[in-house]
């Protein structure tokens, strides 16, 4: 690291973060991120600094705002954009196989947020452009592999509704999957960026620029952000937004992944931040192959106060969520809406309640699941279940979760009026239970313990001696590992219960949730 120089690390959110966009509101920065098929939906952190984020909320956290209890993994929420524009943050986005796009407003950033306000036409990715005559322009992703480009139309900001026909402005550079555009006005020009070539080895940045807000865009003939052709422990990377700070420094956020040896990642598609330098004809440069995007950085200067918080990652979680508070804490999220009465907090105190519903971790519907996002390969979490008077077929427990096909699980449940603990393994949307133990409790220990090759389920009776009941690989859980459906989240880690196929008569309580990392 140089002298006189500032360090932070890398990703500065861990985890499955995907598609950041970034705003800033004078000396406060705000960053959003996909959720996707996960309720409630885009998470929003506040920075001073830009290198340490704290959660403030979700975007959209109302039935009313999202209905995603029919959506796949991988559907649900895909690459809100964030903008702050004259007092009023505005989050635009796609709800795919729902409404489409839309956009959604706020006065303070930690909402609430408005009801949708829908916009008439493009794919994915719409973004927002204020221009300085007042004109609003939705810039959105068309098209599918080669044939992707962005689409272009202005709006009345009040209402969405659109005051011209799209236009196709941008073909990307020849290659496939032309994504996430962004349009800005820097210096006078207009300068459209977007992501191409898919989220694996080929990601990239590209950028164009014009005198008019339609083009033509000239392409600048190389990525500016890429790792494409080295050998570095961050791949993938593209989808950037950029943001300028009050010291008139550019930054861009932006996502990559961090491969083990073999070449996949549990974590997921996460968000990292790189600065932005401008070259001598005016382009930005943030990493061409060259290696500066790394996870650990050193920087002239980062903006705002040099807080005493500035050593500590407020995105990471470690240690024990007691559920003592009267809600969740930030960075808890339901896999889809959950159904009402499905779970509490106050049913007993100190306890995070799950009423199992019909649906399981391998169905599409209302399951009984509150998690946390898997955020280092090498971790450790556990928790304590009590669970009663339960009817046979209802199981509840402690989850690793990719998607509906790729989950692993270590669980207590009945059969035929007896307490059976067992592991279940879904890899490929193939399930085996690979162990069952019997057990006269109604009080369980469970532990996932993750290495950068498996995960280790394990059940305790007492809290200190503990049964390694199975193992499972990493690889079967990763979003590369993937057969008829793409995977675009990361695991996340879970308490759930399930009726099985009918809503459960019993209660499954949780005393604390404990992660250790490293």
């Amino acid at each position: 690291m140089e002298k006189n120089s500032i360090n932070y690390s890398n990703p500065v959110l861990p985890g499955f973060y995907p598609d950041p966009s970034i705003a800033r509101a004078g000396d406060d920065f705000y960053m959003i991120c996909s959720s996707f098929e996960y309720f409630p939906a885009v998470p929003i952190f506040h920075s001073r600094d830009l290198a340490h984020w704290k959660q403030i909320g979700h975007v959209l956290d109302r039935d009313s705002q999202l209905d995603l209890r029919s959506r796949r993994s991988s559907d649900g929420i895909y690459a809100p954009t964030l903008r702050y524009h004259e007092g009023t943050f505005y989050m635009i986005t796609t709800d795919v196989r729902g409404i489409g796009n839309f956009y959604v407003t706020a006065s303070n950033p930690a909402g609430p947020w408005s009801d949708p306000i829908m916009v008439p036409y493009g794919g994915i990715d719409p973004s927002l452009f204020f221009d300085d005559d007042g004109k609003v322009y939705v810039t959105a992703q068309q098209g599918a592999d080669y044939d992707s480009h962005a689409i272009q139309y202005e709006i009345d900001i009040a209402t969405g509704k659109a005051l011209s026909e799209p236009v196709v402005i941008w073909r990307g550079d020849g290659g496939p999957w032309t994504e996430g555009p962004h349009l800005y006005k820097i210096k006078g020009m207009y300068y459209m960026m977007t992501a191409s070539g898919g989220t694996a080895k080929d990601h990239r940045e590209i950028i164009g620029r014009s005198a008019n807000p339609y083009g033509p865009f000239e392409l600048y003939p190389y990525p500016i952000l890429t790792h494409r052709g080295i050998e570095h422990p961050i791949q993938y990377l593209g989808h950037a937004d950029l943001v300028v700070d009050s010291n008139g420094d550019w930054w861009a956020a932006f996502l990559g992944v961090r491969l083990v040896d073999s070449g996949y990642s549990v974590l997921g598609r996460e968000t990292f931040l790189a600065p932005v330098t401008w070259n001598d004809e005016g382009w930005p440069m943030i990493d061409n192959n060259e290696g500066t995007v790394n996870l650990e950085m050193s920087v002239p200067r980062l903006p705002g106060e040099q807080e005493e918080t500035m050593s500590a990652r407020a995105a990471v979680f470690e240690g024990k969520d007691d559920f003592e508070g009267p809600e969740l804490p930030q960075g808890w999220t339901f896999l889809r809406n959950p159904a009402k009465g499905s779970w509490s907090l106050k049913e007993r105190r100190g306890w995070l309640t799950l009423h199992g519903q019909s649906a399981g971790l391998s169905d599409v519907g209302q399951v009984a699941f509150a998690g946390r996002r898997q955020q280092h390969v090498q971790s450790e979490w556990s928790t304590l279940l009590e669970y009663g008077n339960i009817g046979d077929g209802e199981e509840a427990g402690l989850c690793a979760r990719r998607d509906e096909d790729a989950h692993y699980e270590i669980f207590l449940r009945q059969v035929g009026g007896k307490k059976l603990v067992g592991v279940r393994l879904t890899e490929r949307g193939v399930s085996r239970i690979v162990a069952e133990d019997p057990v006269e409790a109604d009080r369980v220990f469970f532990k996932i313990r993750a290495s950068v090759t498996d995960y280790s389920l394990l059940y305790s009776l007492d809290g200190q001696e503990w049964v390694l009941l199975g193992e499972g690989s990493t690889r079967a859980l990763s979003p590369e590992d993937f057969v008829n459906k793409m995977c675009f989240t990361g695991v996340v880690i879970g308490l759930y219960a399930s009726g099985n196929g009918k809503p459960a008569s019993g209660a499954a309580r949780f005393d604390w949730f404990e992660v250790r990392n490293g």
